[in-house]
């Protein structure tokens, strides 16, 4: 299933279940009227304590009444425990930025308050002179995770969405680390939707795909990935407790504009649009400020 949180026209924060071509949406009031189920408000809640598996079990009854190209996408996860972000983990990235990949994840936090929509403004200051683009499969985690042998890793997956690491590379190359470049407010659009996990048979066969303006810049696999989903979520969960709602963005391939021979950097009114095979698509335009 697709489950996405939405904006009405009433101005109400809820959310929903997207049909399988990605067009239309049912909401929660109507999902509750139409099975009985008396889903929660919290969006939480419904994907994390049993109320979309009881809601599954109904699905061919759902009728989809509204289409998603007349509501406002929100970011689908509001308030993630921790937004944890790989670097390097594509063989092509770090390849093409000189580096010799590790084999143990090496990572950043992002903080929530960079969490942007789907389809909203990435908002620059106006002092960033080289901003890039990071096209990115991020891992919804689904339940409390605690030292997890790789091999049962991904039964802790509630789902994948697409995740937009934007990065201010001249303040991150300036600091030596990369949370305040890639910190910004509006810094990591995300969704459109988070897709279960139940239809994406395999996380590491999915093609990623970047667009600035039209032009494809990055144009990749998750395959390529250096550290596979499984053992991310292994490591990561010897040394942190992983915890439902977080966020997981697993890396960006080959493509960004640092690694040009002559870089290009985003610019004000730049559109950049990143799709990922069976998970949607995501559009943002950029404006600096």
């Amino acid at each position: 299933m697709k489950i996405a949180r939405i904006r009405d026209s009433k101005v109400m924060e809820t959310y929903g279940i997207i049909s399988d071509d990605g067009k239309q949406i049912v909401t929660r009031s109507e999902i509750q009227q139409q099975t009985g189920i008396p889903v929660p408000p919290n969006i939480k809640d419904f994907m994390f304590r049993g109320w979309l598996d009881e809601v599954r079990e109904h699905k061919g009854k759902l009728k989809y009444g509204h289409k998603v190209s007349d509501l406002e996408l929100l970011v689908p996860i509001p308030n993630p425990p921790k937004i944890i972000c790989l670097a390097f983990n594509y063989f092509d990235h770090a390849r093409d930025a000189g580096l010799t990949p590790s084999n143990e994840p090496v990572i950043f936090m992002k903080p929530r308050t960079a969490l942007n929509e789907p389809f909203g403004n990435v908002i620059c200051p106006s002092f960033v002179t080289r901003l890039d683009y990071e096209a990115e499969l991020a891992v919804v985690i689904g339940r409390e995770t605690k030292k997890v042998p790789e091999e049962k890793a991904l039964d802790s997956v509630f789902g994948y969405m697409i995740f937009h690491d934007v990065s201010a590379r001249d303040i991150q190359f300036k600091d030596k680390q990369f949370t305040r470049g890639k910190g910004i407010d509006t810094f990591a659009p995300c969704g459109p939707w988070i897709t279960t996990k139940d239809e994406v048979p395999d996380p590491q066969k999915l093609t990623i795909t970047t667009k600035v303006n039209g032009e494809v810049r990055q144009n990749s696999s998750s395959s390529n990935m250096v550290l596979p989903i499984s053992r991310i979520i292994s490591a990561l969960s010897v040394t942190m407790t992983l915890e439902p709602g977080d966020i997981i963005s697993t890396g960006t391939p080959a493509g960004v504009a640092m690694s040009m021979k002559e870089p290009k950097y985003l610019k004000d009114g730049d559109v950049v649009e990143i799709s990922i095979e069976n998970l949607g698509t995501i559009r943002n335009r950029i404006t600096f400020q």
